[in-house]
C-alpha cells in the first residue's frame, strides 16, 4: 500500500479481492509443508552459521526498508536479508505461482486481506508459538480489525504491519461560509450538511461520488447500518438485507449533492473538484491527506479530516493494510521470524508508517493511542481514532470478486439515476446468487 501515488486504497482492495481467484487455483500449495516450523521454547536464537532470508514484496527498494535491513544485519550478523521485488499490481500473481511451484520466499509483505486465503490453503506458518516466545510481538496490542485480517481457524498466520482507514475530508472554508460549525457526526447531519453546501447554479456541491467505485464506497455505509456483503459462512449474499437496503438508499440519494461531471471519475482523479473547492466533502482513505499536501499545498489550512459520520450500528469504517507472513516452505524459519519480529518493533513500525512522508498508520493500539503520532502527523489523528471502528472480513469466497463487479455496476446505474437503490441491490443479489450457486 505504501507510496502508491495514484494506486489508491480502493484499487488495492479491488486487487486483493480479485486475487482470491488466482489464490484458489493454488489448491494445497505447499507440497513440502513442514508443520513443525516455529515449535520450541524460549527466545528464538540467532543461527550459528550464516543464513539468508528471502523477503518478497513491492517495497524492497524503499530507503526505509533498506535501512531497516541494514540495521537488522548489524544486530544479527549471521542473517542476511535478500529482497525479492515485484510490482504491486503483479505481486500476488507472481507469489501464487511461486508457491505452487515450491519456490516460495521465506517471508513476504502482502495485502493483509489475503493472509487467510494463503493460510486456508496450507501455505503459511502458524505464528502462535513464535509469538508466545516473543517479547516484542503482543497479539492483544493489534487493532481488532487487523487481527481479523490475519486470523484463520482461530490462529494468527501473519503480523499486521501497516494500514489505513476510510474517513471524511471536508473543506473548512466552505463549512465556514455555510455557517456549519464542524464536521457531521451522524447520517442526518451529513445529509443536512451536503444539502446546505450544494448550490448547483453556482457549481458548488456538498459531496463527491464516484460511480466507477460505487461498491467500495458503499461498504462503509453498509457496515454502519449493521450489514455485511456476505453471510458469515460466505455462501450467500447479505448486502440485500434490510440494513443493506437502508445503507444503499442513503448512499445513492447523496448523488443529488454531487457534481454530475465527476460521477465517472475515480477517487484519485476526482480529487481536483475537492482541491478547487467545488466539492465540500469527500470520503477517502488516509492516502488522500498525503495527496492534498503534495499536489495542492496552496489549500493548506482550508481542509481537515474527521471520522465518518455514524449510522445505526455506530462507528464503522473499512480497513486496508499489509501484513508480514512466513511461508512453510522455508528452511530458515527461526531467522525468518527474527526478521519479522525486528520489523514489528514499535520504533520500526513508527518509522515505516507515520514518521515518513506517507500517510500509513501503525496497526498497534499502543502506537495509535500514543501522543507521538498526533505530534508527528496531526492530520492522521482522525484516521487513527477510526482504527477501533475498522471492519475486516476474512470470508474468502473466490467467486465474490465477480459478484462485487456486478454490485458495482448496479449501484453505478442507481447513482446515475437509471434505477433505484433497491432495484440495484435486487439485480446484484439475483445475479450474485446465481454465481455463488455454480459449481
Amino acid at each position: 500500500m505504501r507510496n502508491h501515488g495514484s494506486w489508491t486504497a480502493p484499487a488495492i482492495i479491488m486487487l486483493a479481492l480479485a486475487t482470491v481467484l488466482s489464490l484458489s487455483a493454488c489448491g494445497s500449495e505447499a507440497k513440502n509443508a513442514n508443520t513443525d516450523l516455529g515449535k520450541g521454547t524460549g527466545a528464538v536464537k540467532d543461527p550459528a552459521s550464516p543464513q539468508t532470508v528471502t523477503f518478497f514484496s513491492w517495497v524492497g527498494n524503499e530507503p526505509q526498508m533498506k535501512k531497516m535491513a541494514a540495521e537488522f544485519h548489524k544486530k544479527h550478523p549471521n542473517i542476511t536479508i535478500k529482497f525479492e521485488n515485484a510490482p504491486a499490481e503483479q505481486a500476488q500473481q507472481v507469489l501464487s505461482t511461486r508457491i505452487a511451484g515450491n519456490t516460495a520466499p521465506d517471508v513476504a509483505y502482502i495485502n493483509a486481506s489475503d493472509t487467510s486465503d494463503y493460510a486456508a490453503r496450507g501455505a503459511l506458518v502458524d505464528l502462535g508459538n513464535y509469538m508466545s516466545r516473543s517479547e516484542v510481538v503482543k497479539p492483544d496490542d493489534y487493532v481488532d480489525g487487523f487481527r481479523t485480517f490475519v486470523t484463520w481457524n482461530g490462529r494468527m498466520w501473519g503480523l499486521p504491519f501497516d494500514g489505513e482507514t476510510t474517513g471524511l475530508f471536508y473543506r473548512t472554508d466552505r463549512f465556514k461560509e455555510a455557517g456549519i460549525d464542524g464536521p457531521p457526526k451522524t447520517w442526518d447531519e451529513f445529509r443536512a450538511a451536503a444539502e446546505k453546501l450544494t448550490d448547483v447554479p453556482n457549481g458548488k456541491y456538498g459531496f463527491e461520488m464516484f460511480a466507477s467505485e460505487a461498491a467500495y464506497y458503499y461498504y462503509p455505509w453498509l457496515h454502519q447500518a449493521g450489514g455485511e456483503p456476505l453471510t458469515k459462512d460466505g455462501k450467500d449474499i447479505a448486502f440485500d438485507s434490510p440494513a443493506g437496503r437502508t445503507a444503499a438508499a442513503f448512499y445513492v440519494d447523496l448523488a443529488k449533492y454531487s457534481p454530475k461531471d465527476y460521477l465517472n471519475s475515480n477517487s484519485y482523479d476526482g480529487r481536483v473538484a475537492f482541491a478547487k473547492g467545488d466539492v465540500a466533502m469527500y470520503v477517502a482513505g488516509a492516502w488522500f491527506a498525503g495527496t492534498l499536501a503534495d499536489e495542492y499545498p496552496k489549500i493548506e489550512g482550508k481542509w481537515a479530516a474527521a471520522p465518518l459520520p455514524e449510522g445505526a450500528a455506530g462507528c464503522k469504517t473499512t480497513l486496508a493494510g499489509d501484513s508480514l507472513v512466513m511461508f512453510n516452505q522455508t528452511k530458515v524459519s527461526d531467522a525468518a521470524w527474527l526478521w519479522m519480529e525486528f520489523l514489528s518493533q514499535p520504533d520500526n513500525l513508527a518509522a515505516w508508517t507515520y514518521k515518513t512522508e506517507g500517510t500509513l498508520l501503525p496497526p498497534t493500539k499502543s502506537l495509535l493511542d500514543g501522543d507521538d503520532l498526533a505530534k508527528e502527523k496531526p492530520v492522521l489523528k482522525p484516521f487513527a481514532d477510526l482504527m477501533q471502528c475498522g471492519v475486516a472480513s476474512t470470508v474468502a469466497n473466490p467467486k465474490y470478486p465477480r459478484v462485487e463487479t456486478i454490485l458495482n455496476e448496479e449501484l453505478s446505474k442507481a447513482i446515475y439515476g437509471d434505477q433505484t437503490a433497491a432495484e440495484a441491490l435486487d439485480s446484484a443479489a439475483q445475479q450474485g446468487r446465481a454465481i455463488l450457486a455454480r459449481g
